[in-house]
C-alpha cells in the first residue's frame, strides 16, 4: 500500500457520553515506511555498538591476571577464548615510539595466536601475579558491516618479586560483522605512559578468581 489513505474507525464521542463517532484519519503509508526504515537503521547501529562494546570488554576481561573466566584451565584455553573474538585475517599491532619495536605487527589469526603464546605460553621470571584492565574514553563508529572504536586503557602490573608498574595505552581497533557476530579485525595500540609503582603496592590480591563460578 502506498500514498495517503483515509482510515475510518469508531471512537468515543467527545460530545455525547457513551456514544461513538466515526473518525476519518489520513495516513501516509509511504512516510510511515520511511520512518520505520530509518528507525530500523538507527536500532541496528545501537545494537552494533553494544555488541562491539561487549567484544572489546571481553577481550580485556580475558587478558586480566588472574583470568576471571570460570572454567578456563591454563593459558592455552585463555588464548583459545581470545582468538574466538578475532577474524581469520585480523591484524594485531603496536605502533608509535614505544610499542612499534616492543610488539611489532602480527598479521592473520595464526600470527596473533603466536603473539599471545609468547606472552602467556612462556614462563616469565618474575611471574606476573596481577594485571587488570580499566577501559575508558570510548568512541565507536559503525558503517554498515564495518566499524572502528577508540579507547584508552590503564592497567596495573604486579610481579612475583614485588616490582610493579602502571601502563596506559590508546587503542584504535576495527571490527567486522560476520554472520550474527562482530569480530575484531584489527587491534592497534600505542603507548601513553609507563610509570613505576611502589614495590609491593598491592597488599591484598587474589591468586585465582571465583567471581564467575555458577
Amino acid at each position: 500500500m502506498s500514498g495517503t489513505v483515509g482510515v475510518v474507525y469508531s471512537a468515543p464521542s467527545a460530545i455525547r457520553p457513551g456514544a461513538e463517532t466515526t473518525v476519518v484519519q489520513q495516513v501516509d503509508f509511504e512516510a510511515l515506511a520511511a520512518r520505520a526504515t530509518a528507525l530500523e537503521a538507527r536500532v541496528d547501529v545501537l545494537e552494533a555498538e553494544a555488541e562491539i562494546r561487549r567484544v572489546q570488554a571481553r577481550y580485556m576481561f580475558l587478558c586480566d591476571t588472574p583470568c576471571p573466566e570460570f572454567g578456563i584451565e591454563g593459558d592455552a584455553e585463555r588464548i583459545d577464548a581470545i582468538m574466538d573474538l578475532y577474524s581469520e585475517d585480523a591484524v594485531w599491532e603496536g605502533v608509535g615510539q614505544y610499542y612499534d619495536g616492543q610488539f611489532g605487527r602480527a598479521e592473520g589469526a595464526d600470527a596473533i595466536r603466536a603473539h599471545f603464546g609468547r606472552f602467556w605460553g612462556e614462563k616469565q621470571d618474575p611471574a606476573l601475579l596481577l594485571n587488570a584492565h580499566y577501559l575508558t574514553s570510548e568512541q565507536i563508529h559503525v558503517r554498515g558491516d564495518e566499524a572502528d572504536g577508540q579507547w584508552i586503557h590503564v592497567q596495573p602490573w604486579l610481579f612475583g618479586d614485588g616490582t610493579a608498574l602502571l601502563r596506559s595505552s590508546r587503542l584504535n581497533n576495527a571490527f567486522r560483522r560476520t554472520g550474527d557476530r562482530w569480530l575484531i579485525t584489527r587491534t592497534r595500540t600505542e603507548n601513553v605512559f609507563v610509570a613505576p609503582l611502589p614495590k609491593g603496592f598491592a597488599e591484598a590480591y587474589a591468586t585465582a578468581s571465583v567471581l564467575m563460578k555458577p
